[in-house]
């Protein structure tokens, strides 16, 4: 009777050592699993397929960091990162995009790592059934997008980093810079998810400060010069736009309109104030385009599931001046400069270095 009694308990033991195992080491197990795939990653080729929605300033920095950055981590991994022949500009034009990626897909790339939010809701579609991972950049609210479940938590082979746009920073620039503020511009593409947010943010901060605004939109450059013309002709005495790609493209074609007419225009990205814009505020792009990069290669060298790594938003808090436009309208911003967590200065060019 002894004998079996010490045995139940030691079989009893043994079974709680193996639970408390179990559990203590589930996350080393997972740690070992990522460093033997990264060890497994010399020598190994990588086909990563990048979809730009449109071209412009913005944009353009993106890739450039995500192509730089993905140069630099292959060195440090003994890797290839191929993706010259997997680059596409999508024009903002769904069709082209679709195709694209329809294309993307028969070359069997690795991830596909497509830039803004339509681009993004493109990629997500096509790999709801081969399950290609989906590194996106530069979409504004993945959640409201449908692209992932939370930002913490994608649940799917969706994830990327997001440049969600701090609207009442921006306006409050703008009422620091003239306090006394009747009426607003906001100029935007009504197509534009990133832009959807923002702007209901904007009217509220806007009535609730009692000051009025004037919306003007367009979705195409012609149309965004005769909403430029529009807002001019209405007396507006600031003009707010968000992280729009389409105003974005137009920039260089109307930022000298409103500066003859007196008017700055406070816009949700720096890339503005390099195509002319009075100030840009928000995310460094080039930045986000590092961390894209990174994310693709924790991905695929170091085999995390995109199910479980969480969107990367970058902090906001750096002010960009276009100092020319600043001279143009004689305005001193000097005084923005404690409401920043940074402020730089540019003046006006079609790209960034």
């Amino acid at each position: 009777m002894k004998k079996k009694v010490l045995s139940m308990v030691l079989s009893m033991a043994m079974a709680t050592a193996m639970l408390v195992g179990c559990g203590a080491s589930s996350d080393n197990n997972e740690t070992i699993k990522e460093e033997e795939t990264a060890a497994n990653a010399e020598g190994k080729v990588y086909k990563v397929g990048i979809v730009q929605y449109v071209d412009d300033a913005s944009l353009n920095q993106i890739v450039a960091n995500i192509e730089s950055q993905l140069d630099l981590l292959a060195k440090e991994n003994g890797c290839t990162f191929e993706y010259e022949d997997y680059y596409y500009n999508g024009n903002a034009d769904s069709t082209t995009i679709n195709q694209i990626v329809t294309e993307l897909i028969n070359d069997e790339v690795d991830v596909l790592v497509p830039i803004a939010t339509p681009t993004a809701m493109i990629c997500q579609a096509a790999t709801e059934d081969n399950q290609i991972p989906v590194v996106f950049a530069a979409v504004s609210d993945p959640e409201a997008a449908g692209l992932v479940e939370s930002n913490d938590a994608p649940g799917s082979n969706v994830t990327g980093t997001s440049d969600a746009l701090n609207t009442e920073a921006v306006l409050d620039l703008m009422l620091e810079q003239n306090r006394d503020l009747d009426k607003v511009g906001l100029l935007y593409d009504k197509g534009q998810d990133s832009s959807a947010g923002p702007i209901k943010d904007a009217k509220k901060y806007l009535e609730a400060a009692g000051i009025e605004y004037v919306e003007k939109t367009g979705n195409t450059n012609d149309e965004v010069m005769l909403a430029a013309d529009a807002l001019v002709a209405e007396g507006v005495e600031a003009v707010f736009t968000p992280t729009d790609n389409t105003i974005m493209t137009a920039e260089l074609g109307i930022y000298e309109k409103f500066i003859e007419a007196g008017i700055p225009h406070y816009c949700g990205a720096d890339s503005f104030a390099l195509n002319g814009a009075y100030l840009g505020y928000g995310v460094n792009y080039a930045t986000l385009g590092k961390e894209t990069a990174n994310m693709v290669a924790e991905i695929l060298v170091e085999g995390k599931d995109p199910a479980t790594l969480p969107v990367k938003t970058l902090d906001n808090g750096t002010a960009t001046v276009n100092t020319e436009t600043a001279a143009a309208l004689n305005l001193d911003y000097d005084k923005l400069r404690d409401m920043c967590d940074g402020l730089v200065e540019v003046q006006t060019a079609e790209e960034f270095d």
